[in-house]
């Protein structure tokens, strides 16, 4: 078992994912650390940074930085809340819109990718264990804060 190290295979998909999606999204030049928070918005439009960080398990910092690059990019824009002027909502922009099935086609290949030789019992196991370690890791963390 001390061989066994579930950690270690995670990184190495996690790494392997983001080498993917680098690759998958450069057409759009978009990056693996961009794709979450745009994929986040196509779900539910107009979040807050905060919600954003939140919803993403990303610090506030590393957030702000993605959302100013896809700012940058034209993926996204900046709208000042109108109950609370201090934080602002995240929208996005045509150019998102229009190229979100091409984006995420190209994108949910690297799942099909590595679930391609588990059948449908294996698929939900994997998806169940998984699941119920992230379970485990929020639970740590809502107990911390």
């Amino acid at each position: 078992m001390e061989d066994q190290n579930i950690g270690r295979l995670i990184a190495i998909l996690h790494r392997q994912s983001q080498i993917f999606t680098n690759k998958a999204l450069k057409e759009f030049s978009l990056t693996s650390a961009e794709y979450p928070s745009l994929l986040a918005l196509y779900h539910r439009e107009g979040q807050t940074q905060d919600e954003l960080s939140s919803y993403l398990y990303i610090d506030k910092a590393a957030i702000t930085r993605i959302i100013k690059s896809l700012v940058a990019k034209g993926f996204v824009i900046k709208k000042q809340d109108l109950q609370d002027r201090r934080c602002n909502r995240i929208f996005l922009t045509e150019k998102a819109k229009q190229k979100q099935e091409d984006i995420h086609k190209r994108v949910v290949q690297w799942n099909a990718f590595i679930t391609e030789s588990l059948d449908g019992e294996a698929y939900l196991n994997t998806y169940n264990a998984l699941q119920k370690m992230v379970n485990q890791v929020l639970q740590i963390d809502k107990a911390q804060t």
